[in-house]
């Protein structure tokens, strides 16, 4: 069958680590590109030791580097920049999430890659832009969840700023870096021309800050944290239940009378303190104790049925053991088993964009360290011997 995936044809030369490159690179990989990790000789991907290790292998590490190739390359040698070089003629994008200025000390500054592929595309991820008082911190996800704005407005109103669960920048960064990636692969389509771009996670996570920095904008006054209620209306949020709670989103005043019908409570639309989402916003704790009172009467899933049949968007709070057990995202495929050669089945995230011609697939499992190194270094003309050697020095 004729492999024609989206971006069939791609090589990706991956010189990424830890999340967001690695997330990054995934989506192209799961998108049909050749992405080719290059890792330290010995020591690899630090991520292939971290998260729960089931029999000594990460199941963390292998979720974000399915679909690629594993090559270990000394950069900071000569040959090693050598070999490098070669693998970026043959290339169509170079990734990777240096501070800035370590690709050039490499050798590879954005000139240094049109010089070796004049329609090269070059993404560098970093933690606060190529240029500015910043730009060489050191960054993490928690810091620039921090100095982006984002913890500020997530949060109990009368508690602390606090982090999402999940290391967002890192992931948001991957996202905007990828866009930009295949944004620049259609330009070069149009134009023959390269590009080098670079995507941080300061910028990304401001970028995730939505109504609150347009409210910020159009009031100079800075938003404040709101906990699950929404800063724009009311009701919102979170209601106890007879045995848990349910999330209720009625966004405007429609589908306020909608929740009011599911509810069976429609004479509260003529309560005065109530009557627009004004006032519903100024007497938010007042009207959330007058729903809470109701929703308390019936577990949850009758809620859920009730809102569902009067079109008022809501849902459970599902752990994350019940979010793989839930119909919708089991048909939805969004937890995959991949065999490991010496490992076994390993359990990762699926898919999330269905592409209905050429779909994201599976076409090999995550790389053992170096495991291609021999078939990628032959296809510059790296012989048996010459390769034999490289490892005795510690090249590869």
């Amino acid at each position: 069958m004729r492999d024609d995936m989206p971006l069939t044809g791609i090589r990706v030369l991956d010189l990424t680590r830890i999340i967001s490159g690695p997330f990054c690179s995934a989506l192209l990989a799961d998108m049909g590109a050749e992405v080719i990790k290059i890792e330290a000789p010995g020591e690899g991907d630090p991520v292939r030791k971290q998260g729960e290790l089931h029999e000594g292998f990460s199941w963390y590490f292998a979720n974000y580097n399915r679909n690629k190739l594993s090559v270990t390359l000394d950069l900071y040698s000569d040959e090693g920049k050598a070999l490098l070089a070669a693998l970026v003629r043959k290339s169509d994008v170079v990734v990777e999430n240096f501070r800035p200025g370590v690709m050039d000390k490499l050798g590879l500054s954005p000139e240094a890659l049109k010089a070796l592929r004049p329609d090269i595309v070059h993404c560098g991820i970093n933690g606060f832009g190529t240029s500015g008082p910043y730009r060489d911190r050191p960054a993490f996800d928690f810091i620039a969840q921090a100095m982006s704005g984002f913890m500020s407005v997530n949060g109990e109103a009368d508690g602390p700023p606090l982090r999402a669960g999940p290391p967002v920048s890192d992931l948001v960064a991957g996202l905007h870096a990828a866009l930009g990636i295949v944004a620049a692969l259609l330009r070069r389509e149009r134009s023959g021309q390269g590009e080098s771009l670079s995507v941080s996670l300061l910028s990304s996570m401001i970028n995730l800050l939505s109504f609150q920095a347009s409210n910020y904008f159009a009031s100079g006054t800075a938003p404040l944290r709101n906990g699950n209620d929404h800063a724009l209306v009311a009701p919102y949020g979170l209601f106890e239940t007879a045995d848990g709670q349910v999330a209720i989103a009625p966004s405007n005043d429609t589908m306020y009378v909608r929740l009011l019908n599911a509810l069976e409570m429609p004479a509260l639309q003529a309560h005065p303190d109530f009557a627009t989402n004004a006032l519903r916003m100024r007497n938010r704790p007042a009207l959330r104790e007058v729903i809470q009172a109701r929703t308390r009467q019936r577990e949850t899933a009758y809620w859920i049925e009730q809102c569902n049949r009067h079109g008022v968007p809501c849902g459970p709070v599902l752990s994350v053991p019940e979010v793989f057990e839930d119909p919708q995202v089991r048909d939805q495929q969004m937890a995959i088993d991949v065999e490991h050669p010496g490992h076994g089945p390993v359990r990762m995230l699926g898919f999330p964009i269905k592409f209905s011609q050429a779909p994201c697939r599976l076409r090999h499992p995550a790389p053992a360290l170096g495991g291609d190194t021999a078939a990628v270094l032959a296809g510059i003309g790296v012989g048996a011997a010459e390769l034999e050697r490289l490892r005795e020095e510690g090249i590869v």
